[in-house]
């Protein structure tokens, strides 16, 4: 039953249940994580991103990539594009079905819940500041230094996957805390479409627009940034 497209489907419906989960625990009315903060959320996704990455190693995605930049980076150092078509919708349709799973775990939240932009907010990420330049190069700086740091953890001569699993979850966290004050931090194409579409289909009273205007950003900033690092590598380390 193990595959690679089942372990990047699960891998992301994990990283999105926990990570939209904490969200929806710190923002949602008359949860017992109301207001918990910044560092709650920074820190439920990178335990987010450990638990994703082992679920999907578990199920098959030795890579448990859970991400398209992550994916188009690694085609790019390696010269294997041959998952991009098949990885990328898995992640996007995890991403979805566990934006999905957050709605029914906090079911009778919603109807407490007067802001439609914390509603949304739960789902996808939103500027600090609507201001597009800025807004894309915060999320392009911020999957560029996701990629280094990925490839700094998995480079040959760190094999330890099980540590370096470990790693990524901080270096999640580290760019969180760090970057992630601006546009909420993506970093992940996967993480943000999914749940929007989700937002737009699930019946969640006065759950507001999508913005569909502005998803392009954490969708193709997060593409640029991704491949950018890794073209760059390629450059330096001659790979």
């Amino acid at each position: 039953m193990q595959s690679t497209l089942l372990g990047e489907f699960v891998g992301t419906l994990v990283l999105i249940l926990l990570g939209n989960g904490v969200v929806a625990g710190v923002l949602l009315e008359r949860s017992k994580a109301k207001n918990g903060g910044w560092m709650v959320i920074t820190a439920g996704w990178a335990f987010a991103v450990i638990f994703g990455i082992f679920t999907a190693r578990l199920l098959g995605s030795n890579d448990a990539h859970l991400n398209p930049g992550v994916t188009l980076g690694f085609a790019i150092l390696t010269g294997d594009y041959s998952k991009l078509l098949t990885y990328i919708p898995a992640q996007i349709a995890g991403a979805f079905c566990g934006a999905c799973l957050v709605y029914l775990h906090f079911l009778p939240h919603w109807k407490e819940a007067n802001d439609s932009t914390r509603i949304l907010a739960v789902f996808s990420t939103e500027p600090a500041i609507d201001h597009k330049l800025s807004n894309f190069i915060s999320e392009y700086l911020a999957t560029f230094l996701l990629i280094l740091g990925i490839y700094a953890i998995f480079n040959p001569t760190q094999p330890n996957l099980h540590i370096g699993t470990f790693l990524v979850g901080l270096l999640v966290w580290s760019l969180g805390l760090s970057m992630g004050g601006t546009t909420g931090y993506a970093i992940n194409p996967a993480r943000d479409l999914g749940p929007r579409i989700a937002h737009q289909l699930l019946p969640i009273p006065g759950k507001g627009a999508s913005r569909w205007a502005y998803s392009w950003i954490p969708f193709f900033a997060p593409l640029a940034g991704a491949a950018t690092a890794a073209l760059l590598l390629k450059l330096i380390l001659g790979i």
